[in-house]
């Protein structure tokens, strides 16, 4: 083929939609392309296939506009190298009666539009603006996707312990299955992270991730918000509303801390699961709905349940599969990158040039017990990056409490040894001081209500704190 010299806008402006032109006739080029720039289009033209890869490869194009007929490799060829590299770029065909049938064909194949040369050009204006936009989105769901995946996937969480090794493993096992999953560990060790990992690297990712706290509802309120109710099924039910398993149908339903739940509703819970369907309160259908279910919890159900206050074969169901977190005490290597991790996050958000900690804040983190788990050392880090100053947090912008526990301790080992119950009561009893008593600000801090709070001082036996 001849070189030419072909009409090109450069693409400096990526506010303009860019659209490339391919086509063997240059004087339809340079039609077309004085058209389309005159509609606030960057164009680029190629006058064969090979050309207007080099461009694919080169540049963000929008949309194709290409010919079908051409010497050598034609515009089927090109179209489906784009489809199989570039699956986002919208093609539009201009074609001669002659290939008309190729161009229908290649419309049920996802081509986007065709036009018999030569074009309506305010219709194919109009069509373009719409290729465009789709680009546009499908672009914008791309994006999206690979936040949601870079947030919640398995890449969000740190970690290179051998305990944390062991969790990745089950993950990796277990995230494609529909089997239930049971995830252990204390306060604040991150199940809803790592439950939210399992739902966004699973076959289940584009489909809904629904999240239920049963510690944070009431037990009267909980039934509907699960299984949904009629409209006139009690007082207040002024419109029927769809239960969290029917929001959960193809995606997965998580259950948090589910050893809150009332022994009534763990009966209800167990049918849904063994069945796979669910009853509206005041109703008498019953709802099929596919839900992966995965459930939480920082007690020891078993114990619960030797105590009869969990049933037996409701604690079978969830229980096929368990994957316990250790607390952060047990994976210590692992705070310097949940440090760097956290910075780096509240640094941007606050706009704040801070990249490090000081080696005397690191040794007094890496003695430190953190009762509270990955949330603590959040809020420790968040606070003191607030109030930093210099590019180094330093020691006098972390609580005072995390070096008076390494003063009054004197090695970390006795803290593995103590307690889960006391380590709760402490992580509760620093939180509501350093919150001035504020038992609501402190439960906020700690993710839980104010309700739990006073259900685990009351547990261990402990006056609530003023």
């Amino acid at each position: 083929m001849t070189a030419v010299h072909l009409p090109l806008i450069r693409m400096n402006n990526h506010k303009k939609p860019n659209i490339l032109l391919v086509d063997d006739e240059v004087h339809a080029l340079k039609v077309l392309s004085a058209i389309l720039g005159e509609s606030h289009y960057n164009v680029c033209c190629a006058d064969g296939v090979d050309k207007a890869k080099e461009i694919l490869a080169r540049e963000r194009i929008d949309t194709v506009v290409t010919d079908i007929k051409m010497p050598g490799k034609d515009g089927l060829y090109l179209f489906h190298s784009i489809k199989s590299e570039y699956p986002n770029i919208p093609v539009i065909f201009l074609t001669a009666f002659g290939t008309l049938d190729s161009a229908v064909m290649a419309m049920s194949e996802g081509a986007f539009f065709y036009f018999v040369k030569p074009p309506d050009y305010v219709k194919l204006k109009g069509i373009l603006a719409k290729a465009v936009e789709q680009k546009k989105l499908k672009d914008e769901v791309n994006r999206l996707r690979s936040q949601i995946e870079s947030t919640y996937g398995l890449s969000s969480i740190i970690g290179k312990s051998p305990g944390m090794k062991d969790v990745f493993r089950m993950v990796e096992a277990v995230k494609n299955s529909s089997i239930s999953v049971l995830i252990g560990g204390e306060t604040g060790t991150g199940k809803d992270v790592l439950a939210k990992a399992i739902h966004y690297s699973s076959q289940r990712h584009l489909r809904p991730f629904v999240a239920v706290n049963c510690a944070a509802i009431p037990h009267e309120l909980l039934e509907a918000e699960l299984f949904g109710h009629e409209k006139g099924s009690f007082t207040g039910a002024i419109a029927r509303r769809i239960g969290k398993f029917e929001e959960a149908n193809a995606g997965t339903l998580f259950l948090d801390e589910i050893g809150e739940l009332s022994l009534p509703l763990q009966a209800k819970l167990l049918r849904a699961i063994q069945e796979k369907e669910v009853e509206r309160i005041g109703g008498s259908k019953k709802i099929k709905t596919d839900f992966r279910l995965i459930a939480s919890t920082n007690c020891q159900l078993d114990k619960e349940v030797a105590a009869k206050r969990f049933r037996v074969d409701l604690y079978y169901r969830l229980n096929v599969v368990q994957i316990n977190l250790p607390p952060l005490r047990e994976r210590r290597k692992d705070i310097p990158l949940l440090v760097a991790h956290f910075i780096d996050k509240f640094s941007e958000r606050e706009n704040k040039e801070v990249t490090e900690v000081s080696s005397e804040v690191m040794n007094i983190f890496l003695d430190y017990s953190w009762p509270g788990n990955l949330r603590e050392l959040e809020n420790v880090i968040e606070r003191a990056l607030v109030l930093a100053r210099q590019r180094c947090i330093g020691v006098r912008d972390i609580p005072d409490y995390l070096m008076k526990d390494t003063e009054n301790d004197s090695t970390a080992c006795e803290h593995t040894v103590k307690p889960l119950k006391q380590l709760e009561l402490e992580t509760i009893t620093h939180t509501i001081k350093a919150c001035n008593g504020n038992k609501s600000k402190a439960a906020r801090v700690l993710g839980i209500t104010r309700k739990v709070i006073y259900s685990r001082l009351k547990e261990i036996d402990q006056p609530s704190v003023n």
